[in-house]
């Protein structure tokens, strides 16, 4: 081979590398990791390009190591999805959010996206009442639990240790129906905090305690597997949590982080969502096995921001109540 030949040889080799290779989008993520697992690998499956890497925690973990990497001047990833938009409403007024606008997003119920692009809802994890199939009563208005022969009888998530009890303890203070004095009436009642979601769906399966307040997904997937639960959507409405997509402000790859909110809104992206077993956020998609039809599930209102601000004082309030359970 001359020499001129293996220098063409040489140059070729380089710019075929150069054309295929991938780029690398750094992803947070609190989705478990079967769910994580498959969002990151459709998303690769459709951007042969992009290579994600990925980290998986909690929410509030994964938001302490990103403050703390942040601190020490160390790398950021380039999109988060992470449980909820308070957290991310934080973020955002922490300055460490880009504002993104999805062409996806107009599909969407204008309350489960941030209006200047800075988060959007990726699915809808709502909070219901669970109860036991032998329960007294069969429930279908969050005043149920207020009847006198419920009394001692409901279980209720912490929002001092679940941030999807926070966010329903801050939906239902903007209700007026509902509202602080309701939490003063359950304690009436003798309803008894649990930590988290998964303590108040033990004791209900248990039989320990009748009535919960819990997750939807919970309930439903552990009544298919054979467990003596039920699960009903209030009539006044129920709260949401909505698994909220973003980008980081200080992102290396954003065109890639921004591909990758654009997948989890798309329909492709809904649609895994759907085969996970939550609600879509995309409200023209159907509903998951075991879940009644969506237009028979009310939402309620809710404020990030003034949850946000009000976190201290609801916190406080319940622990005052209800003591630090």
């Amino acid at each position: 081979m001359s020499k001129k030949t293996a220098l063409a040889a040489a140059l070729f080799a380089i710019m075929s590398t150069s054309a295929f290779a991938k780029s690398t989008l750094t992803l947070y993520t609190s989705q478990p990791n079967e769910d994580a697992q498959m969002t990151v690998s459709a998303f690769e499956k459709a951007h042969p390009d992009i290579e994600v890497k990925w980290i998986r925690d909690g929410t509030t973990k994964l938001t302490a190591r990103l403050q703390a990497e942040l601190a020490a001047g160390g790398a950021a990833p380039d999109v988060l999805l992470i449980a909820d938009s308070v957290t991310m409403e934080s973020l955002k007024q922490q300055n460490l959010l880009a504002a993104y606008k999805s062409p996806q997003a107009a599909r969407f119920d204008a309350q489960l996206y941030d209006k200047a692009g800075y988060y959007y809802g990726t699915k809808l994890i709502t909070t219901g009442i669970a109860y036991h199939t032998k329960a007294p009563v069969k429930p279908g208005s969050w005043q149920d639990l207020l009847k006198p022969e419920l009394k001692n009888m409901t279980t209720l998530p912490s929002p001092l240790y679940s941030g999807a009890a926070q966010i329903h303890q801050a939906t239902l203070m903007n209700d007026p129906t509902l509202g602080w004095q309701y939490y003063e009436k359950l304690k009436a009642n003798g309803a008894m905090p649990q930590t988290g979601n998964g303590a108040v769906m033990s004791a209900i399966a248990s039989g320990s305690k009748a009535y919960g307040v819990l997750v939807d997904y919970m309930a439903i997937r552990e009544k298919a597997k054979g467990a003596p639960i039920d699960f009903v959507f209030p009539k006044e409405g129920v709260s949401i949590v909505t698994e909220p997509v973003a980008m980081m402000k200080d992102a290396k790859n954003p065109e890639s982080a921004k591909a990758f909110i654009d997948f989890v809104l798309s329909d492709e992206g809904q649609k895994l969502v759907l085969q996970q077993g939550y609600l879509p956020a995309d409200a023209n998609l159907p509903v998951p096995a075991g879940f009644p039809p969506r237009d028979s599930i009310k939402l309620m209102p809710f404020d990030a921001a003034k949850a946000l601000a009000d976190t201290d004082a609801n916190k406080k309030r319940f622990a005052d109540l209800f003591g630090n359970r």
